[in-house]
């Protein structure tokens, strides 16, 4: 007789385990998320979004001192271009800040993408080199403006002195005092300030392009330079792109080394004037009613910034998808 044994295996649990509660496995409430969100909300509304519209509200009104008068209209927008000296010092104004923009552009981003790339491929002082950049970037412009018109001094800044030092007497420059140098000159203390921060941008893009693209052309042959612009730099044309809208952004704002380096009326005889300037000397010094019009140039400075900021964004968002 053969008995046959059955087994009989044991009964599985068919209650879905508890998970552990771990980090973003549920996300916050409403009110948690709103919590955290609120102070930064306030401080972005008082000081940006608030001040915004009182200067188009204000732009459409007459001002007698700080007492609003009647309603003007488009009146302020207009006299922003008939007014005496107004008239004349736009057009100056606006030009410099477009000297300056493609100025920055050209020294300040250029340098900071070669920073990036040189302490990529760095092995030693990456940290400490990164640190050096950074630390004029954290530095106030007006202290910044302020040391630099001290060292380009023509009679005792050290400048000059190495230049007449080392045989080159005739380089050594009224920098700050002869209009053909005033405006470059800032130019390159505002790129030696900001350099760092293109810098950090480009070095975070340059980390971010995965290794397995570089050994791969590598491989096929390509040079270093051929690496770089074939490669690397369409990856980086996000970052590009957010590079030079923040570098437009800055310099059409452009206030404080300025004022700094050449004063609240833009000498030598205007030559560094630009529309921050333009925008103080209307708001204070401009007469009793020079607050409606210095409000109706805060305006259109902002309508203007945010306009092309907004073309340029599209611009570099439709090269990266031709790229893709």
């Amino acid at each position: 007789m053969t008995v046959s044994a059955t087994s009989t295996s044991p009964r599985r649990n068919k209650r879905p385990r508890r998970r552990a509660k771990g980090v973003g496995q549920h996300a916050p409430s409403w009110p948690v998320i709103a919590l955290f969100v609120l102070p930064a909300f306030l401080l972005y509304t008082v000081f940006m979004v608030w001040p915004l519209a009182q200067s188009f509200y204000f732009s459409l009104f007459e001002f007698k001192g700080l007492a609003r008068g009647a309603f003007a209209g488009l009146r302020n927008f207009h006299e922003l271009f008939t007014r005496y000296p107004l008239n004349k010092e736009l057009p100056r104004a606006f030009l410099h800040n477009v000297y300056f923009f493609i100025g920055t552009m050209l020294v300040q981003n250029t340098l900071g993408l070669l920073f990036a790339k040189l302490l990529y491929t760095s092995r030693f002082g990456k940290r400490f080199l990164q640190t050096v950049y950074i630390l004029p970037y954290l530095i106030s412009a007006l202290v910044v403006g302020y040391l630099w018109s001290l060292i380009l001094n023509p009679l005792f800044g050290p400048i000059n002195q190495f230049l007449r030092m080392v045989g080159l007497r005739a380089w050594a420059l009224p920098w700050l005092g002869d209009p053909a140098t005033a405006l470059p000159a800032i130019i390159l203390v505002n790129a030696w300030q900001w350099v760092g921060f293109p810098m950090l941008l480009f070095s975070a893009g340059l980390t971010n392009i995965p290794d397995d693209l570089r050994e791969a052309a590598r491989i096929d042959g390509a040079t270093g330079w051929q690496l770089f612009r074939r490669i690397e730099m369409p990856l980086l044309l996000p970052v590009i792109g957010i590079v030079t809208v923040l570098t437009f952004i800055g310099n059409f704002n452009a206030f404080g080394l300025i004022w700094a380096m050449g004063g609240p009326n833009g000498e030598p005889g205007g030559a560094t004037d630009v529309l921050g300037l333009v925008f103080y000397r209307t708001a204070f010094r401009g007469g009793v009613d020079a607050f409606g019009v210095a409000s109706a140039l805060a305006v259109l400075m902002f309508v203007f910034i945010f306009g092309v900021s907004m073309i340029m964004l599209r611009y570099f968002r439709h090269m990266e998808e031709e790229l893709t």
